[in-house]
C-alpha cells in the first residue's frame, strides 16, 4: 500500500513514543516497533505518516517474501524487457516511510537486503541492474516485531536488531484504552470500561496455553458488534473468544470472565 494520509489517524499517546519517534526521524534513524499483536503499532505509525506529511508504503511480510518482491523485478511488457521497482526501492527513491510489517515472518535472506540502508550508507544496492540507489533526505525505514513469536527458528537476527532505534508497545492502561475504544468503536463509557476490565482478567489467561492476550483490536471489535445491536456476550465472543482460541476449556473460561462483566439478561 502506497498512500498520503489524508485524514489524521486517532492515535492516543501512552507515554512519549511520540517524541521519541521525531526525534529519530529527526535524524532519519530506522525505527523498530515491538509489542504484541493489535496493541496499536500500526495505528502509531499511520498517525506518525500523517503528522510527517510523508506517503506510507506498507509491506505485509511473509515466509513467501523475497527480495525481488522488495526491490524490483524485470516484467516482460510486449516485446521489451522493462524494470518494475518493488516497494522499498519505490519508497527509497521518493522520500516515504517504508513500513515493513511483522518482518519476523519474512525470510532472512530477505531482510538481509535492508542492511545498507539502516546506516551511514543509506543505499539500496540493485544487483539486478548493477547499480545502488541512494535514499532521499525524507526516506524512513520502520520495522514492526512481535516478540511473542520468536522461536529458535523464527527470529531477527541480532545483528539486523541492533541496527533500529526500539520503541517498545504494549496494551495501554485501562483508562486510554476505555477512551480508545470509545472512539474507536463509538461505544458508551459503561459497556467499554467493562470490555476494558474483563480484557485485564483474560489476558491473565496468556500463562495457561493462550498464544495471544486479548488485543485492544479485539476489544473495538466487540464493541462495533454492540453498537451494530449484537447484545455484550454474543458481541465479546465473536470478537474475542472464537477468533482467540479453539481449545473448548479455554473458550469456556473466557466466557465466564467476560460473562461476569455482562450478565445474560
Amino acid at each position: 500500500m502506497n498512500a498520503m494520509i489524508i485524514e489524521e489517524p486517532f492515535y492516543q499517546p501512552v507515554a512519549n513514543e511520540l517524541g521519541v519517534f521525531m526525534a529519530a526521524w529527526s535524524r532519519r534513524l530506522p525505527v523498530m516497533l515491538k509489542g504484541p499483536t493489535g496493541c496499536g503499532k500500526t495505528r502509531f505509525l499511520e498517525h506518525m505518516a500523517w503528522r510527517l506529511k510523508r506517503p506510507l508504503i506498507t509491506v505485509a511480510c511473509h515466509e513467501d517474501l523475497t527480495s525481488s518482491d522488495l526491490v524490483g523485478r524485470f516484467l516482460i511488457e510486449g516485446d521489451a524487457t522493462v524494470w518494475q521497482d518493488g516497494p522499498l526501492t519505490k519508497a527509497v527513491r521518493e522520500g516515504a516511510i517504508c513500513y515493513l510489517d511483522e518482518i519476523v515472518e519474512a525470510r532472512t535472506d530477505t531482510t538481509v537486503v535492508i542492511h545498507p540502508l539502516t546506516d551511514h550508507r543509506r543505499h539500496l544496492p540493485i544487483e539486478k541492474l548493477g547499480t545502488e540507489i541512494n535514499a532521499h533526505p525524507d526516506f524512513m525505514l520502520v520495522i514492526s516485531y512481535n516478540p511473542g513469536y520468536q522461536t529458535v527458528l523464527k527470529d531477527l537476527k541480532p545483528s539486523t536488531k541492533q541496527r533500529f532505534v526500539g520503541m517498545n508497545f504494549t496494551y495501554p492502561p485501562a483508562e486510554v484504552e476505555t477512551r480508545i475504544v470509545m472512539k474507536e468503536a463509538g461505544l458508551d463509557e459503561s459497556r467499554s470500561k467493562a470490555l476494558v476490565a474483563a480484557a485485564d482478567k483474560a489476558r491473565n489467561l496468556k500463562d495457561q496455553g493462550l498464544q495471544e492476550v486479548t488485543s485492544t483490536r479485539a476489544l473495538i471489535y466487540a464493541g462495533a458488534l454492540m453498537v451494530a445491536g449484537l447484545e455484550p456476550l454474543e458481541s465479546c465472543t465473536m470478537a474475542i473468544i472464537n477468533p482467540q482460541t479453539d481449545d473448548p476449556e479455554l473458550s469456556e473460561a473466557l466466557l465466564e470472565i467476560f460473562r461476569t462483566f455482562f450478565p445474560e439478561r
